[in-house]
């Protein structure tokens, strides 16, 4: 094989390894094909030339041929940011890439570097740009597997580390397949024993506990079609068919809770609207709690909101969504991308962002459950504290884990997901909140205008799950919760702390090394110039 063929079948390797991560992410979920992708990825870099064009060549190739088909779903949104997004974060793997290969020189150090750049990587796409775009993130395609149990203690960013470190300690071991004993095998198993280790951790980390009290709630998906903007769509249309779903409860399901998805009602002003005075009698009606997702003019734009009304329909809490879609919910850039002919009227005014706790209060009856127990005065109540991530925010542990640190005892994900057609979004949707359940250790009661709505456990499980398009109400007990996960405690800043830690020890121990090797060269040129008197060294 010549210089150009070896080039190719590089390219080649890295492209497919990127495939094979993509399948293993949601919809498609086979999770193995990303550690496997990884190790591939891995094992052509190492093959291929050390030159630095080479290496950020592969780097791309990879990273894009993993997030193009996993970000899929924006062609049908915005086709100019799907040409652009994927572009760009492979642009970063490439980047980083380059960068990992420098500060190392053996192929254990070169190994070690690469997986924790790759994560690091990953963990800069949570805050850049635009405040973050963890879209088609490594640690999803572990979310309904036993294996996201660890993101109790290390979260999305440290799952993403293990899913690269696997692939390395694979590749490694593949790399080295000629050699035996531990002295040239140490680094590899030493990689595959921190990650068994890691998991056993996981299994005894704190993951909070159960108050004895329940919620019971009622998740109202209207249902409809997908693909369609809001500015190609009629919004009484939408809520009209969650009024419709709403009626299929009756007071005998006996629910404390009613939540509707994010975006139902449209209106000006919720609290002068007609749509409040529906949304009080129905909550009227059943006796109930409503929480439902208002979009209402606020400033020069507006705000998106989940609101809690009461059965006599007082607004008693709300919260604005504070992380707000970049060109879905808010233009960067209009001015310079309206000079270029984009299509920035898609989204005529942008969303004024929120800044309170991401939490919602309901207050519950003292007789019900989640009150405590029975008690003599029937118009007693408490308030039971709610997580709450609108739509988007879900993709951003933080965001979750804010209204779990002010008291949040279950989790909140109302959304919408009907500009988009298809499953790509809506399943990573879905594993983005079962890790959110495992980080905080709360249920997730995630509700959708066209799907998925579903109620999701603490380990991460999917419960009766409403499919897509249907017009439908799920109902369940959902117990609340108490305690804090040591990732819901530290965050991530250790893991983005440790990352950068292990690369300073690379190059360290790398430049070590080579000054090392430096010295024993001079020492044996000296040798051989006093035996021979030729200099063996200039």
């Amino acid at each position: 094989m010549n210089t150009t063929q070896a080039r190719i079948a590089h390219v080649a390797l890295a492209s497919l390894a990127g495939a094979l991560v993509a399948l293993g992410l949601p919809p498609w979920g086979v999770w193995p094909m990303t550690v496997i992708g990884v190790a591939l990825y891995v094992v052509a870099a190492e093959r291929a030339s050390s030159r630095r064009a080479a290496q950020f060549v592969l780097a791309l190739v990879f990273a894009w041929s993993w997030l193009a088909p996993a970000m899929g779903w924006m062609w049908q949104l915005v086709p100019g940011g799907f040409v652009i997004a994927p572009l760009l974060f492979a642009l970063m793997h490439a980047v980083g890439a380059s960068i990992a290969v420098r500060l190392s020189r053996s192929l254990s150090q070169r190994v070690i570097a690469r997986v924790t750049m790759l994560a690091l990587v990953e963990a800069a796409r949570h805050f850049w740009p635009f405040g973050g775009v963890p879209l088609a993130s490594l640690a999803l395609g572990l979310a309904d597997t036993r294996l996201a149990q660890l993101a109790r203690v290390v979260g999305p960013l440290g799952l993403s580390w293990w899913v690269a470190v696997f692939g390395g300690a694979l590749a490694l071991l593949w790399l080295k397949k000629g050699e035996f004993g531990w002295r040239t095998r140490h680094v590899a198993l030493s990689m595959i024993a921190i990650v068994v280790l890691m998991q056993l951790l996981a299994a005894v980390a704190p993951r909070g506990s159960e108050t004895g009290d329940t919620l019971r709630i009622a998740l109202v998906q209207g249902g409809g079609p997908q693909g369609v903007l809001a500015i190609n769509s009629n919004p009484r249309d939408v809520f009209d068919r969650h009024v419709t779903a709403t009626q299929l409860l009756t007071p005998r399901d006996d629910i404390d809770l009613v939540v509707w998805p994010e975006n139902v009602i449209d209106v000006a002003q919720f609290a002068d609207s007609t749509a409040r005075k529906t949304v009080a009698r129905e909550a009227k009606r059943l006796g109930a709690i409503f929480a439902v997702g208002v979009t209402e003019d606020a400033q020069n734009g507006f705000t998106n909101a989940q609101i809690v009304v009461d059965v006599d329909g007082t607004i008693i809490s709300r919260y604005d969504k504070v992380r707000r879609v970049p060109y879905g919910e808010y233009i960067p850039l209009r001015s310079f991308l309206r000079a270029l002919g984009a299509p920035v009227d898609r989204v005529p005014r942008d969303a004024v962002a929120g800044r309170e706790r991401a939490i919602i209060e309901v207050p519950v009856a003292a007789g019900d459950d989640a009150a405590g127990g029975a008690t003599v005065d029937d118009t007693a109540s408490e308030t039971v504290r709610l997580a709450v991530a609108i739509s988007w925010e879900v993709f951003f542990a933080p965001r979750a884990n804010d209204g779990v640190a002010a008291g949040g005892q279950i989790l909140l994900n109302p959304t919408n997901g009907s500009s988009y057609t298809g499953e790509i979004l809506q399943r990573q949707q879905i594993a983005a909140s079962s890790l959110r359940a495992i980080e905080t250790g709360r249920f997730v009661a995630q509700v959708a205008t066209t799907g998925f709505s579903a109620f999701i456990t603490p380990d991460g499980n999917v419960l009766e799950q409403i499919a897509i398009g249907k017009s439908a109400v799920v109902i369940r007990e959902v117990p609340l919760r108490k305690g804090r996960t040591w990732y819901s405690r530290l965050g991530d800043l250790p893991t983005i702390v440790l990352m950068l830690a292990v690369l300073v020890f690379v190059a360290l121990r790398s430049r070590t090394s080579a000054r090392n090797q430096d010295e024993s060269l001079q020492a044996l040129s000296d040798v051989v110039e006093g035996l021979v008197g030729t200099k063996l060294l200039e």
